[in-house]
C-alpha cells in the first residue's frame, strides 16, 4: 500500500457532489445506515460548535483527558498539511493504512451516490472511532451545527458552544441571531451544554433553543467565571475556585476557551490532574505559532516569525489584542485570504499595529483572493500594502528593510497549511 493511496481516494471523493458545501443531513444518514450506524457505537461524545475557539478548546480538552490518564478520539477540520490531522484515534493521528481502509469502505458503501467531501470523510472518521477503544470522542463541528455532518449523535455526553460571531454568512445567515440558531442546533434534550462568552443577541437565541429542547446550560458569566489574576488563571463555579497556570496557548481569548474547558472537565467529573494538563500541555498549530525552523526562519534569522490561521473579524480583534500585549517591536503582516471572507473587517483591528502588509494569493486554492484584492482591502483598512509573489518573497522584502522585524503570516488556515508544510 503506497503512502499516496488515501490521497487518491480523497481526490475521487471531491467529485461526488458538485458543491463543496451543501448543508443537509439526508446523505449522511443514508451512508451511516449503509455502514451499520457507527455513530451509535462511539465512546462518550463531546460535541463542539461555535465560530471561534473550537479547535483550541478541543486541543485543551484532549490534553486534559490525557493528563487524567484517559484517551480521546478527536475529529477536526480543516487540516493544515495532511488529511490525517483531522482524525486522531485514542490520541494518535490515524495511520495511512487505517485511513485508507475506512475511506475504501465508505466509498464502496456510498456506491457512487452524491455526497460532499466533508460528509463522506466525516462518516469515515465515525467508522474509525467506532472500531477503536477510547474513553471519549471529541467531535468538532465543521460548519454551523444544526445541519453539520457531525450532528448525528443522539445523546452526547456534553455539548459545547464557543463564542459565536459573524462568519460563513452565505451558509448560516446574515445576522448573529441566525448564525447562533445554527450553532444551537447541536443542543440535545437532557444533555448539558457549556456556553462560552457570547454577545447578548447570540446568547438569547441559545437560551431560547435550550429551553425548547430541554438542554441544561452552564453559561460563562452566569454559572462560571474565568480570568487572569496575578499571572495565574482563576476559575470559579458553584463547586469552588481553581487557581491554575495561564494557558500555554497565547492570547486573552484563550482565557475564555480555558474556562469552557475547565467547566466541561468539571461537568464530566474529571479529576484535578486534568485541569492543569489542559492548560499547560495543549498544542494547536497555526494559532499564533512561533516559527523557528525551516527555510523561512533561516532566511530571516534576526526576525520574529509568527503564524496564525484566524480569518474572520472576531479573530482579527483577538489577534490585535494578543499582539498589543507583546513587547513593542515593528510589526509587518504577510496576508492571504479566501474570497468568502471579509478582509477589511478582519484587518481593521490590526491596522493600528502594522507598519506594512505584503499581500499574497494562496497557491493551489481556487477560492483565494488575489494579492491585488487583499492589498486593496488592507489599504481600505488603513494599512500600507503591496503585493508579493509568495510568502518567501514577502519575508525577503521585509527583512531587507528591517532584519529584526516582527513578521506575522496570517489570514487563512489554508495559507498556514502551506507555510507549515515546509516550515512546521
Amino acid at each position: 500500500m503506497s503512502s499516496d493511496t488515501s490521497d487518491i481516494i480523497l481526490e475521487r471523493m471531491m467529485s461526488l457532489h458538485p458543491k463543496i458545501i451543501d448543508l443537509t443531513l439526508d446523505r449522511v444518514w443514508r451512508l451511516l445506515e449503509a455502514l451499520g450506524n457507527p455513530q451509535d457505537r462511539l465512546p462518550p461524545v463531546i460535541h463542539i460548535a461555535g465560530t471561534n475557539g473550537k479547535g483550541s478548546t478541543q486541543a485543551m480538552l484532549r490534553a486534559g483527558f490525557e493528563g487524567a490518564g484517559k484517551t480521546a478520539h478527536a475529529y477536526t477540520s480543516p487540516h493544515l498539511v495532511r488529511f490525517h490531522e483531522r482524525i486522531r484515534l485514542a490520541g494518535q493521528l490515524i495511520s495511512e493504512e487505517a485511513l485508507t481502509a475506512v475511506l475504501d469502505e465508505c466509498e464502496a458503501a456510498n456506491g457512487g451516490e452524491g455526497i460532499t467531501y466533508f460528509e463522506i470523510t466525516t462518516c469515515a472518521a465515525l467508522l474509525a472511532f467506532a472500531r477503536t477503544s477510547a474513553d471519549y470522542t471529541l467531535l468538532e463541528v465543521g460548519l454551523g451545527g444544526r445541519l453539520d455532518a457531525t450532528n448525528v449523535v443522539d445523546k452526547p455526553a456534553l455539548t459545547v458552544i464557543t463564542p459565536v460571531s459573524m462568519d460563513h454568512q452565505s451558509y448560516l445567515g446574515e445576522t448573529l441571531a441566525e448564525i447562533a440558531f445554527e450553532k444551537a442546533g447541536i443542543l440535545k434534550n437532557g444533555v448539558t451544554c457549556i456556553v462560552g462568552r457570547q454577545e447578548d443577541e447570540a446568547l438569547e437565541v441559545i437560551e431560547r433553543q435550550a429551553a425548547r429542547v430541554g438542554a441544561p446550560l452552564l453559561v460563562h458569566g452566569q454559572h462560571w467565571h474565568v480570568g487572569p489574576e496575578h499571572g495565574r488563571l482563576v476559575f470559579q463555579d458553584e463547586t469552588g475556585l481553581l487557581d491554575l497556570p495561564l494557558p500555554r496557548l497565547l492570547g486573552h481569548h484563550q482565557f475564555d476557551n480555558a474556562g469552557i474547558v475547565l467547566a466541561a472537565l468539571r461537568q464530566l467529573g474529571l479529576p484535578e490532574s486534568a485541569y492543569e494538563a489542559a492548560l499547560t500541555r495543549a498544542e494547536w498549530p497555526a494559532r499564533m505559532q512561533r516559527l523557528t525552523k525551516g527555510p523561512l526562519a533561516q532566511a530571516a534569522p534576526s526576525a520574529e516569525l509568527w503564524l496564525d490561521g484566524g480569518h474572520n473579524p472576531a479573530a482579527g480583534i483577538a489577534l490585535a489584542r494578543l499582539l498589543g500585549d507583546l513587547p513593542p517591536k515593528p510589526l509587518h503582516l504577510i496576508c492571504g485570504m479566501l474570497n468568502t471572507k471579509q478582509p477589511v473587517d478582519y484587518l481593521t483591528p490590526l491596522a493600528p499595529l502594522a507598519q506594512s502588509l505584503q499581500a499574497v494569493s494562496i497557491e493551489g486554492v481556487t477560492a483565494t483572493l488575489s494579492a491585488e484584492e487583499t492589498a486593496a482591502a488592507a489599504r481600505a483598512s488603513g494599512i500600507r500594502a503591496s503585493e508579493a509573489k509568495s510568502v518567501d518573497a514577502a519575508v525577503a522584502a521585509i527583512v531587507e528593510q528591517q532584519p529584526d522585524a516582527r513578521i506575522l503570516i496570517c489570514g487563512s488556515l489554508y495559507l498556514a497549511g502551506l507555510v507549515l508544510h515546509d516550515n512546521g
